[in-house]
């Protein structure tokens, strides 16, 4: 399902793939075979599908965490050996499902711009604790004795299913990219919530692609 995005009539690919085939190691059957698809600038994109059904492995491809087997996958025409893997990576991020996801030992700040910059500039902190506000977490920080600083984790504060969840859509977020990927990530939260994380990451994003269940 494709939402048309305000970029202006540019409907030039910013992500492509063409007859993409991935199989595991010791599997008889592709998991994926002959996927193709185009995402342009300021598209919303819902990908449903029945579990086992290969979705979260082509979020794995389309952010480069996995090779495909054959195919070929471009990002604005270039593929990946041309742009490099770390660059490919800065610009296509997901958000993995809530079980493949962590909280570090360390400060709420560190968790959210790991993948941005550390140690991070004013102005990070400062877009860090906006977006935390626009996800419904500015409460939590405000709450937490260090704030922005304060130690979470294993041996830290202890976040909700929750806020673990916003945690991670937000450090998704916060990397800047041009195409983000959320594999489940609304799961966890309320209707109400889940309505205000969605709006926020659509704002937020040049172009968007939300895993869901049906």
């Amino acid at each position: 399902m494709r939402y048309a995005g305000n970029d202006g009539g540019n409907d030039a690919p910013v992500l492509a793939a063409h007859d993409v085939m991935f199989r595991y190691a010791g599997q008889a059957e592709p998991v994926l075979r002959g996927c193709s698809l185009e995402i342009a600038a300021g598209d919303r994109i819902l990908l449903l599908g029945a579990s086992g059904g290969g979705k979260s492995t082509l979020a794995s491809i389309l952010t480069g965490v996995r090779t495909p087997d054959s195919g070929l996958l471009l990002f604005r025409g270039l593929d990946r050996d041309t742009i490099g893997v770390d660059a490919w990576r800065r610009r296509v991020v997901a958000a993995p499902q809530f079980h493949e996801n962590h909280v570090f030992t360390g400060a709420l700040a560190f968790n959210l711009l790991m993948g941005r910059r550390w140690p991070p500039t004013p102005q990070d902190l400062k877009d860090a604790e906006a977006l935390c506000h626009e996800l419904g977490l500015g409460e939590l920080v405000t709450r937490m004795p260090g704030g922005l600083f304060q130690i979470v984790g294993e041996t830290g504060w202890q976040l909700s299913h929750g806020e673990r969840s916003r945690l991670y859509l937000a450090r998704a977020l916060l990397q800047d990219a041009d195409v983000v990927v959320l594999d489940e990530s609304f799961a966890e939260l309320d209707a109400p919530t889940l309505h205000r994380c969605l709006e926020c990451a659509t704002k937020r994003t040049p172009s968007l692609i939300v895993i869901a269940h049906p």
